[in-house]
């Protein structure tokens, strides 16, 4: 690989999407190996938040996620060279959905939730053999959210709030992968991080990933994200968890 080349996939690993199932069967030559990834999340949702008429929670189903959502992006991206590894995951989502609400003063609850998500890792593998690769991770997630909560007239009129944000916190993880067979293997990866009162945040990912050849595989898991952060006051909650989909191309 030459040197232009090099500066130019390590600027687009900066800034690139990339899926934490990323395959890790990297090489363990001193030489980097990279793999990108689409992929699809169509998870349950649930985003609450204390608001000035008191608390409110949206939530959405996994039946309608697909038919819900406005837009999406999600993807990956990684690069490893022996040991050390870099991993970028990006995930935009911009849903709309109705719920009911418990309150009989107010005829249902629209939730309008608009969310970037960037989580950047440092990898290194601890251990390495034809069966089994174990990698710790430690770096940061990104959250920029601006979600509009809208309580519509029952008894009461209609009352909107909106809660915005953006903040980064630290995070920790560990990876596994193994091998089942010649063309299959699993990924399992964790992480946690915020380590403060006001904001806390842990993920975990579990897939299943057939290759179909030497450049690419196809992935299929489970994915739960959590999310709690004070914002000026306001207890803000968001989870998500559900299947997802991708395929990958290692280069």
């Amino acid at each position: 690989m030459n040197s232009n080349r090099k500066i130019k996939t390590w600027a687009l690993s900066a800034t690139a999407a990339a899926q934490l199932a990323a395959s890790p069967a990297m090489s363990q030559q001193n030489d980097w190996n990279f793999a990108a990834s689409l992929y699809l999340f169509a998870p349950e949702t649930t985003v609450g938040a204390t608001t000035p008429f008191g608390p409110v929670e949206g939530e959405l189903s996994f039946s309608d996620a697909i038919s819900n959502l406005d837009f999406a992006f999600m993807g990956t991206f990684e690069a490893r060279n022996a040991r050390w590894g870099f991993i970028a995951d990006y995930m935009l989502n911009d849903l709309s959905f109705e719920s009911d609400t418990p309150r009989s003063a107010f005829s249902g609850l629209n939730t309008e939730f608009k969310t970037q998500i960037l989580n950047g890792y440092v990898t290194y593998r601890a251990y390495a053999s034809p069966g089994v690769q174990l990698d710790f991770a430690a770096g940061f997630r990104w959250f920029d959210m601006e979600t509009k909560f809208t309580l519509q007239s029952g008894r009461l009129p209609e009352r909107k709030t909106t809660v915005q944000d953006d903040w980064v916190d630290p995070v920790v993880g560990a990876r596994i992968g193994f091998k089942i067979s010649e063309r299959w293997s699993g990924t399992v990866f964790a992480d946690y991080g915020g380590f403060s009162s006001g904001s806390e945040t842990w993920q975990t990912l579990l897939t299943a990933n057939y290759a179909l050849n030497d450049r690419w595989d196809l992935r299929a898991g489970y994915r739960y994200l959590s999310v709690d952060h004070d914002i000026g006051g306001i207890d803000f909650s968001f989870t998500q968890s559900g299947p997802l989909f991708g395929a990958t191309y290692r280069f």
